[in-house]
């Protein structure tokens, strides 16, 4: 018993130092900025202002299908595959916006960069592009995602919205924020674009 309780520490104590490094390095990660306008029961109304992503198209039509191919081409960019061999920061989350015919997957590019500026992809699959202003209603779900939980949470937020008879549009979007190997902390959202009017609302801030 003993030996296997040793065993056990020699094991664990290592994990658990990997993913409390993990998690300080993620602490350090750029996320995407928006503003909170509005806070219901199981969702918020956020605002997102304008901001370039790198983006890839694909027939997949999973959560993993579209995250094991699309992932290589867009690391492959940021990580020195483009004009200029120049290595950009990983940020989150990580954008998936999963259908039947095509979707697409995005890295959000960090705040000092636009399309001016950022360097040509080697890839010609990877395409860089700035988003607009947008207003958009936030579900929050934790542990590693898959498809069923996203699609679960997608019909939660559907539901909620529908009560509140705020309108909605586009496709429901799937918002990632940590790196696969983090086990603990993880986080997860589902997202949809809104109709509501809520320019009296000063997001210059």
């Amino acid at each position: 018993m003993k030996i296997f309780i040793i065993a056990t520490s020699l094991i664990i104590g290592p994990l658990l130092l990997v993913q409390l490094y993990t998690t300080m390095s993620i602490s350090k990660t750029q996320t995407q900025a928006y503003k909170v306008i509005q806070v219901e029961k199981d969702f918020e109304i956020r605002f997102y202002p304008a901001m370039t992503m790198a983006t890839i198209t694909s027939s997949a039509k999973t959560y993993k299908e579209l995250g094991s191919s699309g992932f290589k081409k867009l690391a492959g960019y940021i990580f020195g595959g483009n004009s200029t061999k120049q290595k950009i920061a990983m940020t989150s989350p990580v954008y998936m916006n999963i259908n039947d015919s095509v979707s697409t997957m995005s890295f959000v590019m960090p705040a000092q960069y636009h399309k001016d500026n950022l360097p040509k992809p080697n890839n010609s699959e990877v395409k860089i592009e700035t988003t607009a202003n947008e207003y958009v209603a936030a579900i929050t779900f934790g542990g590693f995602a898959s498809t069923k939980d996203i699609n679960e949470n997608k019909q939660k937020l559907e539901s909620a919205l529908k009560a509140k008879s705020i309108s909605y549009y586009g496709n429901f979007r799937y918002l990632g924020y940590n790196p696969p190997y983090q086990l603990f902390g993880r986080k997860n959202e589902i997202i949809i674009s809104v109709n509501q009017d809520f320019k009296q609302i000063n997001t210059s801030k």
